[in-house]
């Protein structure tokens, strides 16, 4: 079950910061070969990514580009070859689920968790295709791309219906929805102010580009010591009680309220 809260992008051809990325505490640490990445700088930051996630895969990612791309074939033809995969594949410009086919059909039995990005509002269109796909383990709102082929600007209220979208289809598909990074590195009232907006909104992790945003996001979207303490006391009472719906703390305790309790323990870990 993908359980970040949090989720750090670190430029592929910038090898000095990956140490410093991970250190910063993101729930999951993400080395790009897409965005950050110069076109000249491809095929010496996919090894460099390669060869960094080979001793301790755990909680690192690596984003390929787009598999309709010279470079994303590039970058699926190496990760087949290559001994150790990262724990999770971040795939962008996904529009159909056809694409995550194909990235399963070169790793084999090796695919690592992947994460389509959707970027495109044909990709909307069929996120609830692309989510539901057996090595999706959440979907990601790509905020800058999408933005662009609207022709709005990259904030909260142009990309809120496409919000709406991604968070009803990652529920009906029974997986986490990943919020769109926020580009203002230093309006850190603001950041935080769009992670509660977002986890109001039901996404579960948010992506962030700088390491500074990454407390923030973890104290929105990682449950808090509260929150795991009330969810053991309901679960017990709720137990104690024959499983059948009781009175707890004032509020009705029935089972779509226990799934979310008991969500709320997986994502701790619990």
């Amino acid at each position: 079950m993908f359980s970040a809260a949090s989720l750090l992008f670190v430029p592929g051809s910038r090898p000095d910061r990956f140490a410093k990325a991970k250190a910063a505490g993101a729930r999951l640490t993400v080395i790009d070969l897409e965005d950050a990445v110069a076109t000249e700088d491809k095929e010496s930051a996919r090894e460099a990514a390669l060869a960094h996630v080979s001793d301790a895969p755990e909680g690192w990612g690596i984003r390929i580009n787009a598999v309709t791309t010279l470079a994303g074939v590039r970058d699926l033809a190496a990760m087949g070859d290559t001994a150790v995969l990262p724990s999770v594949l971040m795939v962008p410009m996904v529009e159909s689920a056809v694409e995550l086919d194909v990235v399963a059909g070169v790793l084999g039995e090796r695919c690592p968790d992947l994460v389509p990005l959707v970027e495109t509002p044909r990709g909307l269109r069929h996120a609830l295709e692309i989510v539901s796909h057996a090595k999706v383990s959440a979907l990601m709102l790509g905020g800058a791309d999408f933005s662009s082929e609207l022709g709005v600007d990259l904030a909260w209220d142009p990309l809120l219906g496409a919000r709406h979208a991604m968070v009803l289809a990652c529920a009906e598909a029974g997986k986490p929805a990943i919020d769109v990074p926020y580009i203002h590195l230093d309006d850190e009232e603001g950041f935080a102010a769009e992670c509660a907006r977002a986890a109001a909104l039901g996404f579960l992790c948010k992506a962030v580009i700088h390491p500074r945003q990454v407390p923030h996001a973890n104290a929105a979207f990682a449950p808090s010591e509260q929150e795991i303490a009330e969810a053991r006391e309901a679960l017990d009472a709720y137990k104690a009680g024959g499983e059948r719906a009781i009175r707890f703390k004032g509020k009705m305790l029935e089972a779509p309220f226990v799934k979310k309790y008991r969500a709320v323990l997986a994502r701790a870990g619990n």
